[in-house]
């Protein structure tokens, strides 16, 4: 997204507001980064705990989804960094792949 991020991660114990430093510090040392450092990179972040798995499957597929309804590419598959582009003939993402979930 030209303005902002949509993620999907499992924090595990680390702090999620850790999480997000270090993404930051890395993203300011990619070039791209530079020119919406001061929009992408704001200290405010919207975060929601996943109740279930059904939950985190609404969670994955509107992050999929977003570049789509934002019209930057005309399928998620397209979107260079997301994860829809990773998924096989059967719409699952290479960890569902292997059983640990569905």
């Amino acid at each position: 997204m030209p303005n902002h991020l949509h993620l999907v991660v499992d924090v595990w114990a680390t702090p999620l507001s850790k999480l997000l430093n270090l993404w930051k510090a890395a993203a300011r040392a990619r070039r791209i980064w530079r020119s919406i450092a001061r929009t992408i990179l704001e200290r405010e972040y919207f975060d929601t705990l996943i109740r279930d798995g059904e939950h985190l499957k609404r969670a994955i597929r509107y992050t999929e989804n977003n570049p789509v309804k934002a019209a930057l590419v005309a399928e998620r598959k397209a979107w260079r960094w997301g994860s829809a582009r990773w998924r096989d003939e059967y719409e699952r993402l290479p960890w569902q792949r292997d059983g640990a979930a569905a």
